[in-house]
């Protein structure tokens, strides 16, 4: 069994033992004609079939390309689908001097809280689309799209993501286009962050999962202002990859030492 296989199977189990221990039996996932989605779409839909609902939630930024992506991967794979548009939402808040990120993070929250909507519908539980290298910059939405009960991609690299879905099966229009979260016209993960995800990732995996320093990174020959970059964020961002943090008074608090492991049986 290859890599990207055995990867595959112990996602798809995870997948199906975390959500077994909620007591639930559906999940949804926000579909948006991006990769990370699409995977994790995917391996839900190996897990439990009829019992994933995908949920489109287009507004007038999206790309028309965006939504026929993820029509085609809905239909290759025979996935429930429907759709939300969030465009009501966002034109009922706009107001002059919005800028893109404000905009962007208010229209990832909101289709969040849409998501969170559609799994009480469901009575389902909510699935992550959030990469590591995004989880590792803090390149997401706090409360928006870094929101969600279960995440089977979150130590996955951005790169990695791609070959997994080219195993899977991913259409290709899929996989082949520019990263994007398609949160306003012409946005890309990567203008924004100034470098490839392979450039990116190539510095990640030394200084997170080699412990390589600042000064071997750069010795080796890697840019240092990418470097400074990635490392910068990686502290700035701790906030975003934690629960909020409770002030501690008692002797037992939340988070602190009032730790008990969730799949606990009374």
């Amino acid at each position: 069994m290859g890599k990207y296989a055995t990867i595959a199977d112990f996602l798809v189990r995870f997948l199906q033992n975390e959500v077994e221990k909620t007591g639930l039996k559906r999940v949804v996932v926000g579909l948006s004609g991006g990769i990370d989605s699409a995977v994790v779409a995917v391996l839900a839909h190996r897990a439990f079939g009829g019992r994933l609902l995908c949920v489109k939630m287009p507004s007038h930024y999206s790309s028309q390309s965006s939504l026929d992506d993820a029509d085609e991967l809905a239909e290759k794979f025979g996935m429930r689908t429907v759709t939300r548009s969030i465009e009501p939402l966002l034109r009922a808040y706009e107001h002059e001097g919005m800028d893109n990120l404000r905009r962007g993070n208010f229209s990832a929250r909101m289709r969040m809280a849409t998501l969170f909507d559609v799994s009480a519908e469901e009575g389902a539980l909510v699935l992550g689309t959030s990469n590591k290298s995004e989880l590792m910059l803090g390149y997401g939405t706090i409360f928006g799209d870094l929101a969600s009960a279960l995440n089977p991609i979150g130590d996955l690299y951005k790169t990695e993501v791609f070959e997994l879905a080219a195993y899977l099966g991913v259409p290709a229009s899929i996989i082949g286009k520019p990263p994007s979260a398609d949160l306003w016209a012409g946005q890309s993960d990567e203008n924004e962050l100034g470098y490839s995800y392979a450039q990116i990732d190539a510095v990640l995996k030394r200084y997170v999962e080699e412990r390589a320093s600042r000064e071997e990174l750069i010795s080796e020959g890697y840019n240092e202002a990418l470097v400074d970059m990635i490392i910068t964020r990686i502290y700035r961002n701790q906030f975003k990859r934690k629960m909020p943090v409770i002030a501690k008074l008692t002797s037992r608090t939340i988070n602190h030492d009032f730790n008990y492991p969730r799949d606990i049986t009374l």
